[in-house]
């Protein structure tokens, strides 16, 4: 990730509108904000979440609330809680994300 010709910005994510994007169960709303090639999102899930699909794309993901699961295409799993990350490669390994009660997340991709 090259973070170049981004001039210093503050983000007010109260004025960010959402966008709902239909989970295989549940929804996530996200708030997006993009810098060049850099994508920028608060993403909440609502309870009993399940993504669609498998996600190819790299992320640097954090936890601001909640919990979520996220599954491997090889069969593990990884619990998040509020004040953990992760980060992924593009490409490097298909995940999908899930949540019993809900989930609010910091991603950069």
């Amino acid at each position: 990730m090259q973070l170049n010709n981004i001039p210093f910005g503050i983000t007010n994510w109260k004025d960010i509108p959402s966008e709902k994007h239909m989970g295989e169960q549940g929804y996530a709303l996200w708030q997006t904000q993009v810098f060049n090639d850099i994508r920028v999102r608060i993403v909440s899930y609502s309870a009993g979440y399940l993504a669609d699909h498998w996600c190819h794309k790299g992320h640097i993901l954090f936890c601001l609330e909640g919990e979520l699961v996220t599954e491997l295409e090889d069969g593990r799993t990884f619990t998040l809680t509020t004040g953990m990350s992760y980060q992924v490669a593009d490409a490097a390994e298909a995940h999908r994300s899930s949540t019993l009660l809900g989930a609010k997340l910091f991603i950069v991709d």
